[in-house]
């Protein structure tokens, strides 16, 4: 872990190794907890889920500066190295990013490279933090810490994880595989504390879905699944969970959800839901990505009236007028380079 307090250089900066013998991380558990002391992260969410399921705790109050710098008109999910470079007018060496981070000791280029990525934080911090309060969007990033903050946000529940699912015109049975499957595998990953996609990823838990293997020849023939999940546990696991979702019986199938059927999508709404997200983004200088996604802009084609893209800031930026667009109450034009709002 690396942390970085107020100061001028690297020197303010320092490594915790938590696979050092004997370390104790209640002090930092308490600096979590300390609400005189903002807690700056970059892209907060991964390490926030290890501090919410290994210490119960969530660092308060918060500040993530790539949700911030969204926010502040710098794109989608803006990395540090970006963000340094463009404020902090400094470069970040990411020569050791891809190294085995999980050798002792570390190498002097490994420390280095670490400490960088901290170093700058807090000019990247207080020149956001000026930002939002000049343009009076402060609260929006407050919304997002919110979520962020959420224990709930890091609690899956095995049953439920086939929700996370992206997929188009599921049928009932499908669904019921991709349920028992999604369950083993958020069962697994927690029970040997590995992240879910070291066991298999997404795309290959759909293939393995649509293939319904029934044996480890079987199970040969899925593309997309890793090595080591073709073998021991993991395979077992997946063969089981198959034959257990193709035994569900149908009153007790998940249900697809009608918004996400292809066939209720209206395309032109859609599309229009699309340049009005572009302009109103543009016009904001706010990522778009941030407002609505893709997928939510099918489901509001498709008839959906309620989402985050409709509520706080999103629905006063965004959510609003997609909905009077959907009632007919606007249309839309463009003049030169700029998309019109025009009430009917």
């Amino acid at each position: 872990m690396q942390l970085a307090f107020p100061g001028d250089g690297v020197g303010d900066a320092v490594l915790v190794d938590p696979l050092a013998e004997g370390l104790d991380l209640a002090p930092l558990y308490n600096l979590f907890r300390d609400e005189s002391v903002m807690k700056v992260f970059h892209a907060a969410r991964q390490d926030l889920e290890i501090f919410a399921i290994e210490g119960g705790v969530i660092p308060h109050p918060l500040f993530d500066t790539q949700v911030a710098a969204m926010v502040c008109g710098f794109g989608e999910q803006v990395g540090y190295e970006t963000l340094v470079r463009r404020i902090a007018k400094a470069q970040v060496d990411k020569s050791s990013r891809f190294t085995d981070w999980s050798r002792r000791p570390l190498s002097d280029a490994q420390k280095a490279y670490a400490l960088a990525d901290v170093t700058h934080l807090r000019d990247v911090y207080e020149y956001l933090a000026a930002e939002l309060k000049k343009s009076g969007r402060t609260k929006w990033v407050e919304e997002e810490m919110d979520v962020l903050r959420d224990p709930a946000t890091y609690r899956v529940e095995p049953r439920e994880a086939y929700r996370r699912l992206k997929t188009r015109n599921p049928t009932p049975r499908f669904l019921a595989i991709a349920r028992e499957l999604a369950a083993f595998r958020e069962s697994y990953a927690q029970e040997n504390n590995v992240p879910r996609t070291r066991v298999f990823k997404d795309d290959a838990l759909l293939e393995l879905v649509s293939l319904k293997p029934k044996d480890a020849t079987d199970l040969g023939k899925a593309r997309l699944l890793l090595r080591e999940a073709r073998k021991g546990a993991i395979a077992d696991g997946i063969i089981a969970a198959i034959a257990a979702g193709a035994a569900v019986p149908k009153d007790e199938m998940p249900e697809a959800s009608p918004q996400k059927a292809r066939d209720q999508i209206n395309g032109a709404l859609a599309d229009l839901l699309r340049v009005l997200l572009k302009a109103k983004s543009e016009s904001a200088g706010v990522a778009s990505k941030l407002i609505a996604t893709a997928s939510d802009l099918d489901d509001i084609a498709a008839g959906a009236r309620e989402g985050d893209w409709a509520h706080g800031w999103r629905g006063e930026v965004f959510g609003q007028d997609a909905l009077r667009l959907c009632e007919g109450e606007i249309a839309l034009a463009c003049k030169g380079q700029n998309v019109k709002i025009i009430p009917l």
